[in-house]
């Protein structure tokens, strides 16, 4: 098994940084996991030009090499380059995908009853990628594992990668950055603030090597491991 960063991700706006507006662009952190013949792509957050061009620089790999595309939530910010993979298969968890499917459709029968034309296309469009994404297994390879950690969005969902001396957890917005982890804060404005807080703890609790979603990879300093 072998994972690496593709891409680092970033907030538009950091709390820990004092910072009280946007002035950055946001995207997740994306992560190639390779197991057996599973080539995954956690959230492809990047402009697909940008993705193709990561993947050969980090990996020589090219777009059709990807065979599974995991988004460990569905916001917007995580996903602008998932189209480029086509012929891979589109996974989210299933709470996720049943939950923001009731939300969007919701919000597309109201963008058409008042008649917001551009809002209601782009509504119809979020729909049918969220259809094209298949409920994901409870493990995809040898030692890659779903790690449900809801709150931050109903269904926030990492993966749990098992190697022989540590463990890594893929946490998307569960754990955004290093500074987060360390103050013990979670985002705000989280779907379920008592759920964030429980999955945020969890992933203190086992993660060795922690992905975040909004950040570099950084050892977990509690766990005594390194």
């Amino acid at each position: 098994m072998d994972s690496r960063i593709l891409s680092i991700g970033t907030l538009a706006q950091h709390p820990l940084w004092d910072e009280k507006s946007s002035v950055r662009t946001p995207h997740a952190t994306t992560t190639l996991v390779r197991s057996d013949d599973m080539v995954m792509l956690v959230n492809p957050a990047l402009p697909a030009t940008v993705l193709q061009a990561r993947l050969s620089e980090r990996c020589g790999l090219e777009a059709s090499d990807v065979t599974h595309v995991f988004l460990t939530s569905f916001l917007p910010d995580h996903r602008l380059g998932l189209e480029l993979f086509g012929a891979a298969q589109w996974l989210v968890s299933e709470v996720e995908r049943e939950s923001i499917g009731v939300l969007l459709i919701e919000q597309y029968q109201q963008a058409e009853q008042e008649e917001e034309a551009d809002l209601a296309q782009g509504l119809k469009r979020d729909i049918a990628l969220l259809q094209r994404c298949l409920p994901a297994p409870d493990q995809f390879a040898a030692h890659v594992d779903l790690f449900p950690l809801p709150g931050h969005t109903p269904g926030t969902t990492g993966l749990i990668l098992s190697y022989p001396q540590y463990t890594t957890v893929i946490t998307g917005d569960a754990v955004p950055t290093i500074e987060h982890f360390e103050a013990g804060q979670v985002l705000s404005g989280c779907y379920d603030l008592e759920k964030a807080r429980a999955s945020f703890s969890e992933v203190m609790e086992i993660a060795d090597v922690v992905v975040p979603g909004r950040d570099n990879m950084f050892l977990n300093m509690t766990r005594g491991l390194f």
